[in-house]
């Protein structure tokens, strides 16, 4: 779970989290957050045995929250959840279905495929995150709604692979890049969205699309 000034929202979606009936361990990654973050977060490491937290001491951005996540995970499944609420941890019997099925080496939870309720709002937000799943489908032959969402799950051993260079939220395009070219097979579940407006403190604008946009480019064309 990447952290960065999330200090609002963070106790309430751990305890979503915590609250899923699987067996789990729950990894925070600090961003040098500015506000309360920090602080809610060691609070948080002493009242759950299985949640560790880690730290930053400069921002890095997403991709390199997940980096330093990924690069302490210990479970079969790696599952990335936002500290915001956007995301419903109520979905994750759905994400983990294929897995538990035996189909899929990897699962995108989509917006678009009709989750139990979708957040109805920012209009070029939608068409932005349409226009680069489309380019990026272009370049890896997959046929994914939803390329941009935060909920991504892997296998271990593909998480493992994965070998994120990203560290704004190109990482996204990146990770589908590399899963694309692994002939991973990759799985879609509908997924509900309560998104944020900027007023609320989400943080994705105009320019990490822009950033985006390459990013397909250059993780697809090049290894």
């Amino acid at each position: 779970m990447p952290v960065y000034n999330e200090e609002k929202t963070l106790v309430e979606i751990v305890e979503r989290v915590q609250a899923a009936p699987y067996e789990k361990e729950l990894i925070l990654v600090d961003d040098c957050s500015s506000d309360d973050s920090k602080r809610i977060m060691g609070e948080l490491e002493k009242r759950y045995d299985n949640l560790r937290c880690y730290f930053h001491s400069e921002n890095l951005g997403k991709g390199g929250a997940l980096r330093t996540g990924f690069g302490q995970v210990r479970g079969d499944i790696v599952l990335i959840q936002d500290a915001d609420l956007e995301y419903d941890p109520s979905d994750y019997p759905g994400l983990l279905a294929p897995f538990e099925d035996g189909v899929a080496d990897v699962v995108f939870g989509s917006r678009f495929l009709g989750g139990r309720y979708v957040r109805v709002h920012m209009f070029w937000h939608y068409v932005g995150n349409r226009a680069l799943t489309l380019l990026s489908n272009c370049f890896t032959n997959l046929n994914l709604t939803d390329m941009e969402t935060c909920y991504k799950v892997f296998r271990r051993d593909i998480a493992d692979r994965l070998d994120l260079k990203s560290l704004t939220f190109a990482v996204e395009p990146e990770i589908t890049a590399k899963v694309a070219r692994m002939h991973a097979r990759v799985y879609e579940v509908p997924i509900s969205y309560a998104g944020r407006d900027y007023s609320e403190g989400k943080k994705i604008g105009p320019k990490d699309a822009v950033i985006a946009l390459f990013a397909i480019v250059r993780w697809t064309l090049f290894k």
